[in-house]
């Protein structure tokens, strides 16, 4: 069995959006826009927290993989590819965090 990536899930998302929205909640989301994208990503997002402050580690994990779900929909919204922040993260580990920090303009 091969190890399923963010590359696979972004692919997913992406096939989705040919399809219909009525059968499609990725679809749904994107024809809603970014304004509903990036709210349904930022109510994972405080999910995912609730669940780590919690320390309920099943809850984390589950919420955790709709946080990403949600921001790959977002990012697709926004016209933001998942190669463009791998490329912006790949960039940034090139320097330690303080200093890729410093360097951001204020």
């Amino acid at each position: 069995m091969t190890k399923f990536t963010l590359a696979d899930l972004d692919a997913i998302i992406a096939s989705r959006t040919s399809a219909d929205a009525g059968a499609s909640y990725t679809k749904s989301l994107l024809d809603a826009g970014v304004a509903r994208a990036a709210k349904k990503f930022g109510e994972e997002a405080v999910e995912a927290v609730i669940a780590a402050m919690e320390q309920d580690k099943t809850a984390l994990m589950k919420e955790s993989a709709d946080v990403l779900y949600h921001l790959l929909v977002l990012m697709r919204a926004g016209g933001v590819s998942l190669e463009e922040v791998e490329g912006e993260l790949q960039r940034r580990t090139a320097q330690s965090g303080h200093a890729e920090k410093a360097s951001r303009p204020t």
